[in-house]
């Protein structure tokens, strides 16, 4: 199996932007999980990561998207980081049979810096290093 982003939804409330994206990926939760939830599973897709504490209420810093706080955590699961100023990432995962997995994707932030493209773009450098390993 190979991984497949779905289209990506985008809403607008004031200045507050969500993206969403439904990303199937060719590895298990337990694969994934680093991905998403350690400072070199981050810094091989997403952005580099100043410093990430992986627990409740730790802090973390990921470079262009701020710095702040885990405001979830449920290891191999769920992985939420808030950022001072308001936004957020939250990375939620779930089983798709026994050798692959879904990433419910929700970024949201303030301002024009982001967009739907680069999102995607860091989803598929994602499988991309996932389909590697």
């Amino acid at each position: 199996m190979s991984g497949s982003i779905a289209q990506g939804t985008s809403q607008t409330h004031g200045n507050t932007h969500i993206l969403h994206f439904l990303v199937r990926l060719p590895k298990p939760m337990e694969d994934v999980w680093p991905a998403v939830a350690t400072p070199e599973g981050l810094s091989g897709w997403c952005t580099a990561v100043e410093f990430l504490q992986p627990r409740l209420d730790g802090a973390v810093a990921l470079r262009g998207l701020g710095s702040g706080r885990v405001t979830a955590w449920d290891v191999d699961r769920v992985a939420e980081y808030s950022f001072e100023g308001g936004g957020r990432i939250r990375f939620h995962l779930e089983r798709d049979g026994a050798a692959a997995s879904v990433l419910r994707f929700t970024r949201e932030f303030q301002g024009e810096e982001e967009s739907e493209a680069q999102w995607r773009s860091r989803f598929e450098q994602l499988i991309g290093m996932l389909g590697s390993v």
